[in-house]
């Protein structure tokens, strides 16, 4: 008899999160490739488009859309859903009382950020209550929460007290990010020069993206910069920002959702990587830039710290912010400082990018529902 791990792959469907869709992609394809012997891979996904997983011995598709689903879940209604293991790459989940001990049932959410806690005035009032009324429930129901670092379990520990439930399990860069061929053409079409710094925005304008640019601007540098993760219609505000740091607008763009290929091209054309947030999340940017081996200065925030280890400049005092553009700015500057400092970091990021995979991530999935 085959053990059947089922899949909650909404982000499929209908993306509301790019990372979150990659994130399920990933660990999908992964997890049928690593499936130990007598096991299978099957998906629980919403009404709407079709999958394009390769391998799923089953796709038990829900009579309702996503938003439909969301809402659903969150009330406890599952109906349809069945039992048996489910693995949800998200907080999205069919969370109600199972019995693991004599049914084998399990359920296992993952947690990439902690945002809708650390900055609930970003998030709309309706998903503010969906995350924390979803919490609440895997507080009650799940089997294991899953998040991708270690500082993450602390704040998590002190937000829900969940134990020892919680996992951890690193996400990765998707498998085929790469710089495409046409990468000229694409920076050509965003407007990207072909020597810039990118910065890591966040979902609004924040005391974070002023650090980063206050830095740039501390660091002497002359060249332009890229603002990655910024959404439609910020533009004048990050500008109106990067100039009260002492940026002139001119220098600035800003690439709201810039898609996979579009990134890569404009890291291709990155001299570094600038990450100035201390948020509880996962920070992707950080590993696709690693993965390219684009050179990394990153704030000291604990989530940095475990990611990047030695694979880039981590400055910055962990308990206090208040010194980050002067740190990040005098990393900058050292970096920029001689084309040894920029090869060196170049190294380094890719050395540590190479530690970060699907197929380990897959791999210690089935490991976790093997264990419970």
């Amino acid at each position: 008899m085959s053990v059947l791990l089922r899949v909650v792959l909404d982000q499929l469907i209908t993306e509301t999160d790019p990372d979150l869709a990659v994130a399920s992609a990933e660990l999908a394809r992964a997890l049928v490739q690593t499936a130990p012997s007598g096991c299978d891979v099957g998906a629980i996904v919403p009404t709407g488009r079709e999958l394009d997983i390769a391998g799923l011995s089953e796709v038990r598709r829900l009579g309702m859309g996503r938003r439909e689903l969301a809402a659903a879940w969150q009330l406890g209604v599952t109906a349809g859903v069945g039992g048996g293991l489910i693995h949800s790459p998200t907080l999205l989940a069919p969370l109600t009382r199972h019995d693991r001990v004599n049914e084998h049932d399990q359920t296992v959410v993952t947690l990439w950020d902690l945002l809708p806690w650390q900055h609930p005035e970003e998030l709309s009032r309706s998903a503010l209550a969906w995350h924390k009324g979803m919490l609440r429930r895997a507080r009650k129901h799940a089997d294991a929460i899953v998040v991708p670092t270690h500082a993450m379990v602390d704040r998590l520990e002190e937000l829900a007290g969940l134990g020892s439930r919680t996992r951890v399990i690193a996400g990765a860069a998707a498998t085929g990010f790469a710089v495409p061929t046409d990468s000229v053409g694409r920076r050509r079409t965003l407007a990207v020069p072909e020597a810039v710094i990118a910065l890591v925005g966040d979902a609004s304008p924040s005391a974070a993206l002023s650090t980063g640019f206050s830095a740039i601007a501390a660091s002497g540098t002359d060249l332009p910069v890229v603002v990655l993760d910024a959404q439609q219609g910020q533009e004048p505000a990050i500008v109106d920002l990067a100039e009260a740091s002492g940026i002139s607008g001119t220098r600035v763009r800003v690439r709201p959702e810039a898609d996979s290929a579009d990134r890569a091209a404009i890291l291709d054309a990155s001299v570094l990587l600038v990450a100035p947030s201390r948020r509880a999340a996962f920070p992707w940017r950080v590993l696709e830039a690693m993965k390219l081996s684009v050179p990394v200065i990153a704030v000291a925030s604990p989530d940095h710290r475990e990611v990047i280890v030695d694979g880039g400049a981590v400055v910055g005092d962990p308990q206090d912010g208040e010194e980050d553009a002067a740190a990040l700015g005098e990393a900058i500057a050292q970096a920029l400082g001689s084309g040894r400092s920029l090869d060196r970091l170049g190294v380094l990021a890719g050395d540590r990018g190479r530690a970060f995979s699907w197929h380990e991530a897959a791999d210690r999935v089935w490991q976790l529902h093997a264990d419970l």
